[in-house]
């Protein structure tokens, strides 16, 4: 039985490449047979010619190895189901977006409490890695970063430093068009995606 993986790159390589970039915000070379792609901040390629992903500098190369496990599995996935429809302005935690309490048990829960552990008292070292992935500051929370790991799916991350009273904590959001964007168990790998690259 073929992989998720196997699965994504038979999909991707018959589809119509105009068609893909207009649902997923990328572009294509057909010389190449590559699609380039904004992972965060960092320009990744996907050749369906070679079946390899790979970044377009070694700063996102070093991305991509640290996302190791998620990164091209999410992004082929992404390439295949992403819609050409607008963001709802709507976030939602990853639960209601399909999986329900799987994000809060066993393997699936998300390393939140690693980012609060991280930056729980430097939240200046927080926004600041946010910015290094292209993201941008938002007003939740005590500091808030809205990132872009694929073109059409935003996820905000939320810190809450530690005080007097409370540990500190860490949430993540997806805006809830995400559900057109990427099947339940990707929503998951993005999630991770997110975290990963934070820390």
């Amino acid at each position: 039985m073929p992989t998720g993986e196997e699965r994504a790159w038979e999909t991707l390589t018959g589809l119509d490449p105009e068609h893909v970039c207009l649902r997923a915000g990328v572009t294509y070379e057909p010389s190449t047979g590559c699609f380039a792609v904004r992972v965060f901040s960092a320009g990744v390629i996907v050749s369906t010619r070679d079946g390899r992903v790979f970044g377009s500098s070694p700063e996102a190369d070093a991305l991509l190895e640290r996302l190791a496990g998620h990164a091209t599995l999410s992004l082929l996935w992404y390439l295949t189901s992403a819609r050409d429809v607008p963001l709802s302005g709507r976030l939602v935690k990853p639960g209601d977006l399909g999986g329900g309490r799987i994000y809060e048990r066993g393997t699936h829960v998300l390393p939140l409490h690693r980012v609060a552990e991280k930056y729980g008292t430097d939240v200046c070292a927080f926004l600041a890695r946010g910015e290094e992935l292209g993201g941008t500051r938002l007003g939740y929370a005590d500091a808030s970063l809205r990132l872009l790991p694929f073109p059409r799916v935003p996820v905000v991350v939320l810190l809450w430093k530690k005080d007097a009273e409370f540990a500190p904590r860490a949430g993540l959001l997806f805006d809830s068009s995400a559900r057109y964007q990427l099947p339940v168990d990707i929503i998951w790998s993005t999630a991770m995606m997110s975290l990963l690259a934070v820390l």
